[in-house]
This record gives structure tokens, C-alpha cells and sequence, in this order.
């Protein structure tokens, strides 16, 4: 059976399924409505401190460069960890192959607790070479997001922020805990936006739920 064959009797489920799709998706109201901007997210007043891969310590708002865009990501690598986290590390390994055009268009750091030579001294050993890693100085900024757990373990987070004139706002951050995620399953935003799931979640088995990314195989 040919390809064009083989496809032609699920044509017309994708083809309901476009139309379910678009209607799903129709914009209602005027153009304008539906253009209609965002409210601005709420200014960050509290002076986070970061050390950056130089060892010098720098503010929040050091950390966009010349962008006005700052993509930050908090990995599980707390100085209580003898290793990353597994599911971060993955992550980490993709946006890796994409950080030289993520930074063309957005500052790109990631932060994680541990000293940043210990972060840096990772970043090496898994080849690498375009991830900004930087320390959070005390744990002000993960407090905050509630990203440290009574037990003392830690939960990823992704957010970016914006820089508007001489104010720092947050403009978006991954808000789907552990408690909503499906039985058996990572929440499905960071890090669950790694290609590893999407990928994986084409397949007829999908995750599974006996097995995990591992350091080494």
C-alpha cells in the first residue's frame, strides 16, 4: 500500500478534526477585541541579587543586556543535590541546541542555587557551550516563586520577564504544580515543554510510566 494510500482512511478524521480545531480556535467578538493588548504584569520592586559566571554580583535587571526580554529558567540543582535533576537536565540539553538563536531575539539565563562554578562545572561535563548559568544569591527569589518545599527540594520554574522603560515586569511564568499534573505524569509546562515528551507523546505508548530520563544510560 502506497503512503497516499495508507493515509486515505484517516483523512476524513483529520479533516473533522481541522474543522473542530477551527472552530475551537474562531476569534469571537470585534478586531479589536481580539487585539486587544494584555494589562501590563506587575512591577518587580524587590532587588533579587545574582552572581553571574565571572563571580560578580548583579541585579535582575543586569541580567537582560541589550534585550528588553529575559527568559529565566530555575533548575533543580540545589547545593543539598549531589547531582541535577534529571528532567531539567534534559531540558536544559535541548534549549542548549537552541540558546544562539533564543539570544539573538531574548536574554536567555539560567539560575540555579548552587555556587555557579559548581553549575558551570556541569555545564562542561555535558558538552554545554551556550547556556548563561548564574547563582541566586540567598533564596529571596525562590522563596518567592515557592519554589523550595518544606522538605528542602526544589521545583523548576520558568518565567520571563520584560523591561518597560526603568520598571522590570513580569510578563509570563509557568503556574502548574505538581498537585494538577495527570497520575504518573510531570505537570505539563516546564519542563514538560521538552521535546523528549513531545516527541514521546506522538508515540502509540506515549511516556509511559516505568521509565524516567536518566544522567547516563
Amino acid at each position: 500500500m502506497s503512503g497516499s494510500d495508507a493515509s486515505r482512511p484517516r483523512l476524513p478524521f483529520l479533516t473533522q478534526d481541522r474543522g473542530r480545531d477551527a472552530h475551537c480556535w474562531a476569534p469571537t467578538g470585534s478586531p479589536e477585541a481580539v487585539a486587544r493588548p494584555l494589562p501590563p504584569g506587575p512591577v518587580i520592586d524587590k532587588n533579587y541579587r545574582f552572581k553571574d559566571e565571572n563571580g560578580a554580583e548583579v541585579g535582575l535587571t543586569d541580567l537582560f543586556g541589550k534585550h528588553d526580554a529575559l527568559v529565566t529558567y530555575f533548575w533543580m540543582y540545589g547545593p543539598q543535590r549531589e547531582r541535577p535533576c534529571p528532567m531539567c537536565t534534559n531540558w536544559l540539553g535541548a534549549v542548549n541546541g537552541n540558546a544562539a538563536d533564543i539570544k539573538q531575539r531574548v536574554a536567555l539565563k539560567i539560575l540555579g542555587r548552587s555556587p555557579v562554578e559548581r553549575q558551570l562545572a556541569f555545564a562542561a561535563e555535558r558538552g554545554w557551550q551556550d547556556l548563561d548559568f548564574v547563582q541566586t544569591v540567598g533564596d529571596d527569589y525562590a522563596n518567592d516563586l515557592g519554589l523550595i518545599n518544606e522538605d528542602g527540594s526544589e521545583d523548576p520554574a520558568l518565567v520571563v520577564f520584560k523591561r518597560d522603560g526603568d520598571k522590570i515586569r513580569l510578563f509570563w511564568a509557568s503556574e502548574m504544580r505538581k498537585e494538577m499534573a495527570d497520575p504518573g505524569q510531570d505537570p505539563r509546562d516546564a519542563p514538560d515543554i521538552a521535546s523528549l515528551w513531545s516527541i514521546l507523546d506522538l508515540t502509540p505508548a506515549g511516556r509511559g510510566t516505568d521509565w524516567y530520563p536518566k544522567l547516563s544510560y
